[in-house]
């Protein structure tokens, strides 16, 4: 038996655990956090996070050996193996401002560690963070000061899809685990491997060096990230061209080279990772002196942030180039579908920059109304957020489909024709529904990578 703590329960630490404590009962997890009304919320029968199969595990293992906690200190002392999962957001000050990764809340999880541990403790990097900080946590941990205990620092990189998080831990493609090479850390590895293979099979298993298991992470998602803006890029000359950005995906797809994911044409990317960790990888780059490596990977996301404008544009100059005071339904407000996930959402994106041309806008979403609503601050009180679709469609001029929410297909959309201001129009930026249905009911139809179906005697091409 080991006793296992977490220092987090976010996205990542809440779900990873609850994993660990259903496929390894043997041991005692216990999940920490300095914010009270989170661990209330675990504690409580309506989760902080929406998770498909996460409420499942969550009743079968709490309070078994699965418990949360705001005691970080009494449990600090108490685990064998602490899980580091803390924010680390994009910084916002100083030295690398707006691409480096803000570290202070891991260097002060580290400090926490060092003044409560009373025995020895393998110390497991969960965020993500820069290459070579496990480094800098060992220097921290074996300091002087820390009464002669040794701590071993091990890379465990997560890979997780919100939406998807439970499957992915559950059947994960793989299990990255990069330790010191020496005798030590390579018991402090097999520590972390023993866990995982509770469940995992020993071949999706791999163990790497320190170095390599923190890049991997970081190269993993700036991979994704830049197929999704590769497409994305695309769909801007199918728009041009009267080419249709599904039939390219598909036929780019079957490449065997190439493959089927990641292939999807939409309004953007968001997420807590892929923007975060690809300035991060921009800033290292940097830091090295390898600006052009810089700038390539860089412009992944200059792509993102112009299919987010580049689609608000449209929208202004189909509705006859204004905006102001038109009703604009918002369908979905979360980054993605089965997650109640708002950080950089490109549905809150669009928001804003609606806002900004004095539209009225209200957005409806299955389960991220209230994050929308933080995330959003000072806006927030410039939106309508209403839980039911048909009521945010009501008198508006306009929808927007911005999160691929499934009961979004299944709408009678000839009724929220009916209830709308005519001309009445959809812009799909998800290709999510069926535009040339839309289009017979009456629609003027916009989606991203194809060709207009409007009611109007001529149709300009969108920009």
């Amino acid at each position: 038996m080991a006793n296992i703590l977490c220092i987090g329960a976010g996205h990542v630490g809440g779900p990873t655990m609850a994993v660990i404590a259903k496929n390894c009962p043997q041991h005692r997890v216990v999940v920490v956090d300095v914010d009270a009304a989170r661990v209330a919320a675990w504690q409580s029968d309506r989760l902080p996070i929406y998770e498909p199969g996460l409420d499942e595990i969550i009743h079968c293992t709490r309070g078994k050996n699965l418990f949360f906690s705001t005691e970080i200190n009494r449990h600090i002392a108490e685990a064998d193996i602490i899980f580091v999962s803390v924010n680390t957001p994009t910084k916002s000050f100083g030295q690398g401002a707006g691409k480096a990764a803000d570290l202070q809340y891991w260097e002060l999880a580290a400090r926490q560690i060092l003044e409560n541990a009373t025995t020895p403790k393998i110390v497991v990097e969960k965020s993500t963070v820069p290459v070579r900080t496990a480094e800098a946590m060992e220097c921290i941990l074996n300091s002087e000061s820390g009464n002669g205990l040794h701590f071993d620092v091990v890379s465990n990189p997560e890979f997780m899809a919100e939406g998807t998080a439970i499957r992915d831990l559950e059947e994960p493609d793989r299990v990255l685990i990069g330790g010191p090479e020496t005798p030590s850390g390579q018991k402090a590895v097999q520590a972390i491997v023993d866990i995982h293979a509770r469940w995992v099979p020993r071949e999706r298993i791999i163990t790497t060096n320190l170095w390599s298991g923190e890049l991997s992470k970081l190269a993993a998602n700036a991979f994704l990230a830049q197929r999704i803006s590769s497409i994305n890029a695309i769909s801007a000359l199918c728009e041009r061209t009267e080419a249709d950005v599904n039939e390219v995906a598909h036929a780019v797809g079957l490449d065997g080279r190439i493959g089927p994911r990641f292939l999807r044409a939409s309004v953007g990317f968001g997420g807590s990772c892929f923007k975060k960790d690809i300035l991060n990888l921009v800033y290292l780059c940097e830091y090295y002196g390898l600006y052009e490596v810089a700038t390539y990977w860089e412009q992944v996301v200059a792509m993102n942030e112009y299919q987010q404008q580049r689609f608000v544009s449209n929208m202004v100059y189909a509705m006859f180039n204004t905006v102001a005071h038109k009703r604009i339904a918002l369908f979905g407000a979360a980054f993605k579908a089965n997650t109640s996930d708002t950080r950089e959402s490109p549905a809150l994106v669009v928001c804003r920059a609606l806002l900004d041309e004095r539209a009225d806008v209200v957005i409806t979403d299955p389960y991220a109304l209230e994050n929308a609503r933080f995330d959003l601050g000072e806006m927030a009180g410039q939106v309508t957020f209403e839980p039911d679709p048909y009521a945010a469609a009501r008198d508006a001029h306009a929808i927007a489909i911005l999160t691929e929410w499934s009961h979004f297909v299944d709408l009678d959309y000839a009724a929220i024709y009916e209830s709308m201001v005519k001309p009445a129009f959809i812009f799909d930026g998800r290709n999510l529904l069926d535009r040339a249905r839309l289009h017979e009911i009456g629609f003027n139809v916009y989606a991203i990578g194809k060709p207009p179906l409007t009611h109007f005697a001529t149709t300009a091409p969108i920009r």
